[in-house]
């Protein structure tokens, strides 16, 4: 009789502790998320009153859903590249989206899981500003960094502009895309053109 007891109480014992592993592993570390470093590139093209000195946000994520946003991008920089060379022209702080300059930037936030191939880009203000091509660079993990995005224009301003090369669908009528909607923000509504 005692050792029914003792191993009644034995398992009883072992089904609280069970519960109370169970119960407590909801906030084990694997739920959180940990951030990620990008490097930045963006190109300003030559042409007369390309430049800007207003700001510009960014917007890139993946397949996954997986989006990040840097507001007032400018504030990120770090230096000026020769466009020909791959050689730093200086470290010396400097206002980026300059005409015929290459700029990076390093930002960090949420980790991409697949390749990243959406980027929009922002201008806020009066200027006019022509970007040539932007890519980012995951640091972490190189096989998540984006393909070129081109652009070759004027932005428009205050609203989203660039391209996504996620979800596209081949049909008998050519390449299909499909067009990104932006849930809105709290603190603003977002606008995106395709």
């Amino acid at each position: 009789m005692e050792i029914i007891r003792s191993r009644r109480g034995l398992i009883i014992a072992c089904c609280i502790f069970l519960l109370a592993l169970i119960a407590g592993g909801e906030n084990l570390p694997q739920n959180i998320k940990r951030n990620c470093s990008y490097t930045v590139t963006i190109q300003t093209t030559c042409t007369k009153g390309a430049d800007t000195s207003d700001h510009v946000s960014l917007r890139f994520g993946d397949k996954k859903s997986n989006d990040m946003i840097v507001h007032h991008l400018n504030s990120k920089h770090v230096r000026q590249v020769d466009p020909l060379q791959p050689l730093v022209l200086d470290d010396i702080p400097r206002k980026p989206f300059q005409a015929c300059l290459v700029d990076e930037f390093q930002v960090t936030g949420q980790c991409m899981e697949s390749p990243i191939c959406y980027l929009y880009l922002k201008l806020s203000g009066s200027d006019n500003w022509r970007p040539g091509f932007a890519q980012v660079e995951a640091l972490e993990e190189s096989g998540l960094s984006s393909k070129s995005f081109y652009f070759r224009r004027y932005l428009p301003r205050n609203v989203w502009h660039g391209s996504d090369l996620c979800s596209k669908e081949i049909t008998p009528f050519g390449i299909r895309h499909k067009r990104k909607v932006f849930k809105k923000t709290p603190a603003a509504a977002e606008t995106l053109m395709p």
